[in-house]
C-alpha cells in the first residue's frame, strides 16, 4: 500500500466493510467509465468471515476522501481517536469497546480508507496555500475531520507504520501509530496480530498511554492494563525478530 501510493495514477483503498467497498467500485467506475480518467485503482480486500454493519449515513464523501468517522463515542472527559484501515479496523473497534468497559475512556472511531488518498489531498491543500499567500488559506480534509475532536489521536493498520503516519502534520494533537513493520510470518492472524502488536489490546495500551502522556490518565493504570492484558513489556521488538 505504501509503494501504490508512489505511483501518481494509481487511487489505492484499503476498505474493511462492503459497504465501503461498494462505493470504492462505483467511483472508481463512475471516474474511469464515465469521466475517462487516466487513473487506476488499487484496492484490497480480505477473506476473513465477519459481520458486515450497515453504512452510517453520510459516509460515501468520507469512503472515497479516505477517513470518515465509524462511530461517535460518549462525552467522557477521557477521550480518545481511533483510527482503523482494513483488516485492523475492527481490533479497533474492539479496542473502543474495552476502553469504554474497562478503564471508562470514551472514543471516536474512524475508518481509513486510504491514507494515500489522505495525504495527497493534505499536500496538494497545502501547496494551494503557499502559491496563494495573501488568499484565505484552505484547509485539509483530514483537519476538517479532526477539528474539534478531543484527546490524543491512535491509528492501526495491518501495513507499516510509514503507511499511516503520512498525515502526522494534518493531525491536532498527539499522535500514535501502530503497523507491522518486521519480518514475514505465516500463522494465525490473532497471533499475528499479537505479534505485530496492532490487536485490540495493543490499541487499548497506546491509547492509555497516550492519555497519561497528556496528563489526563494515571500511568500507573496504563501498568495494570499490560498486566490486564497479558502483554509483556520485555517481549522483544517484532521489528528485529
Amino acid at each position: 500500500m505504501v509503494v501504490a501510493g508512489t505511483i501518481p495514477n494509481c487511487v489505492s483503498y484499503d476498505p474493511t466493510f462492503s459497504y465501503e467497498l461498494a462505493v470504492i467500485i462505483h467511483d472508481g467506475l463512475h471516474r474511469m467509465y464515465e469521466k475517462q480518467e487516466r487513473i487506476f485503482y488499487y484496492v484490497t480486500t480480505m477473506n476473513e468471515n465477519y459481520t458486515h454493519p450497515a453504512m452510517p449515513d453520510g459516509a460515501e464523501e468520507g469512503i472515497v476522501r479516505g477517513l470518515y468517522l465509524f462511530r461517535a463515542g460518549g462525552r467522557k472527559k477521557k477521550k480518545v481517536q481511533l483510527i482503523g484501515s482494513g483488516a485492523i479496523l475492527r481490533e479497533v473497534i474492539a479496542a473502543a469497546d474495552l476502553l469504554a468497559e474497562d478503564w471508562g475512556v470514551d472514543a471516536d472511531i474512524w475508518s481509513a480508507t486510504s491514507f494515500n488518498e489522505l495525504v495527497r489531498e493534505a499536500r496538494d491543500t497545502d501547496r494551494w496555500n503557499r502559491l496563494h499567500p495573501a488568499k484565505k488559506p484552505k484547509t485539509s480534509y483530514v483537519s476538517q475531520c479532526f477539528a474539534d475532536r478531543g484527546g490524543p489521536f491512535v491509528a492501526a493498520t495491518d501495513y507499516i507504520q510509514s503507511y499511516a503516519e503520512q498525515i502526522r502534520k494534518w493531525v491536532p494533537g498527539r499522535y500514535e501509530v501502530l503497523g507491522t513493520d518486521g519480518f514475514g510470518r505465516s500463522d494465525t492472524r490473532a497471533q499475528l496480530r499479537k505479534h505485530f502488536e496492532v490487536n485490540r489490546y495493543h490499541v487499548a495500551v497506546t491509547a492509555l498511554k497516550a492519555l497519561a502522556d497528556d496528563g489526563l490518565f494515571p500511568a500507573a493504570k496504563v501498568s495494570d492494563a499490560l498486566k490486564k492484558y497479558g502483554i509483556d513489556p520485555e517481549k522483544p521488538n517484532p521489528l528485529y525478530v
